[in-house]
């Protein structure tokens, strides 16, 4: 995300005094709240939904983990990347190409 648009959410929430709400379990259940309105999107078809809406959802869980990685003073980048570290590990393209199936099922 770039710089300015992380400098935006922060300053929405120093303006209003909302930090003092966010603590990681709050943002948790934010995040997890949020993510069910985006799923809620799609409920009753996978082809026939709203783009905006979508968007509007999709932004929510993005502002609340922005607020996250604010309040545990980590960077999105580095926490990615280590995951994405464990990913290859655990997914290696010559096992895992083409297959929806988890780690520990691939051959």
């Amino acid at each position: 995300m770039k710089k300015e648009t992380i400098e935006r959410i922060r300053r929405f929430t120093e303006d209003r005094d909302w930090d003092q709400f966010h603590t990681p379990a709050n943002l948790a259940k934010s995040i997890s709240i949020e993510a069910n309105e985006l799923l809620e999107c799609f409920q009753w078809s996978d082809t026939d939904f709203d783009p905006e809406h979508v968007k509007e959802e999709l932004a929510d869980v993005i502002v609340y983990c922005q607020n996250m990685l604010d309040k545990l003073g980590v960077e999105a980048d580095e926490i990615v990347n280590a995951k994405m570290d464990q990913n290859d590990a655990k997914y290696p393209v010559e096992k895992s190409k083409g297959s929806a199936a988890k780690y520990d099922q691939l051959d």
